[in-house]
């Protein structure tokens, strides 16, 4: 067996085995094979202390104990990681834009957005992604796998965000509230699109006709008019319309499927905007309100029918003074009106 000096150690090649002597225990490296077998699982490592820590995971020993609180871990690097959560240091800083974080793993992926590099690239299409669970979750739109489940009702979701967010129509909370009026909602996107109401933003432009709206959904409804097709069609009658939400409601109809549920009382509904409408029953809001006295109610359908005891007192003097059928001045008024 011969010997090679290489830095520190001997480097010896024996049979199908290579192997580095000389180092410590924790620095030994078994190139060729593995030889380091876990007897719980079929974890393999070259390494003993990796082998070590990795047995952790199936002893449940923590053996690296915060000092600042009750957090504890398995590596000494993640409690090394965990710490700058109890002193704010903050080690990487960008020296592009001043962007600064507490694990190099997170740092390399800012570092991407300004190299542009995506080196995580689907098998199935050609996407690709500057973060690893970015690519997980795209990933998902090929197998349709759904992990997230919501506990009210059957809807699961491929991200933990669209469930959280949908959780809120059952909660009815809206965290999203508009600085210039009494509106609120459940998403930050849906805040930014009503604000364009107050600020007259209309930056979705149709090539064909010039027509502009201020939601991505408008304008797709729009360019749907061009098309002249409705590419989503019922199978169970001959129902289509433009958009993939407006069949999926549409089918509640025929499944009878009420996702929203209302959690003061037990009463579903087919789409969130009649559970919204239905939670007004049960909270003092009243947002609907009557320009000719102060009548106030819950939904426009209420305000419309109040509307009418107004046009009632006025039709047979105003029939009388223009010498119109009755039925006409009526026909007047609920155009006016906005039926």
């Amino acid at each position: 067996m011969s010997l090679t000096t290489y830095s520190d150690c001997y480097y010896i090649k024996e049979s199908d085995v290579d192997v580095i002597i000389g180092l410590d225990e924790n620095q030994q490296v078994y190139i060729d094979e593995k030889p380091f077998k876990c007897t719980e699982c079929d974890y393999s490592s070259a390494r003993p202390h990796l082998m070590k820590r990795h047995m952790r995971k199936h002893t449940g020993e923590r053996p690296y104990q915060c000092t600042e609180c009750k957090y504890s871990s398995t590596r000494p690097d993640h409690m090394k990681r965990h710490m700058f959560t109890h002193t704010g240091e903050k080690p990487y800083k960008c020296i592009d834009c001043g962007y600064n974080c507490t694990t190099s793993e997170r740092f390399k992926e800012h570092l991407q957005k300004h190299t542009g590099e995506k080196p995580f690239k689907c098998t199935e299409c050609d996407s690709s992604f500057a973060r690893s669970e970015h690519l997980k979750i795209h990933v998902r739109t090929h197998t349709g796998e759904k992990p997230f489940k919501c506990v009210e009702c059957d809807t699961s979701f491929a991200r933990s965000g669209h469930l959280k967010i949908h959780l809120r129509a059952h909660t009815g909370e809206k965290p999203f509230k508009c600085a210039e009026c009494d509106y609120s909602c459940t998403t930050s996107g849906n805040l930014k699109e009503h604000f364009r109401i107050h600020t007259g933003e209309k930056p979705y432009k149709c090539n064909e006709s010039g027509f502009t709206c201020s939601t991505s959904a408008t304008l797709n409804v729009h360019l749907g008019t061009h098309a002249g097709k409705k590419q989503y069609k019922c199978n169970e009658c001959n129902y289509s319309c433009i958009t993939l939400k407006g069949i999926d409601r549409h089918m509640r109809k025929h499944t009878g499927e009420k996702l929203y549920k209302c959690h003061e009382c037990n009463c579903s509904f087919t789409t969130s905007e009649s559970l919204k409408l239905h939670l007004r029953s049960h909270s003092s809001e009243r947002s609907y309100k009557c320009n000719e006295c102060n009548y106030t109610c819950t939904t426009s359908a209420k305000l419309k029918v109040h509307l009418r005891t107004h046009a009632d007192l006025a039709f047979s003097n105003y029939s009388t003074k223009l010498c119109t059928p009755v039925h006409c001045v009526m026909e007047h008024f609920i155009v006016n009106l906005g039926e």
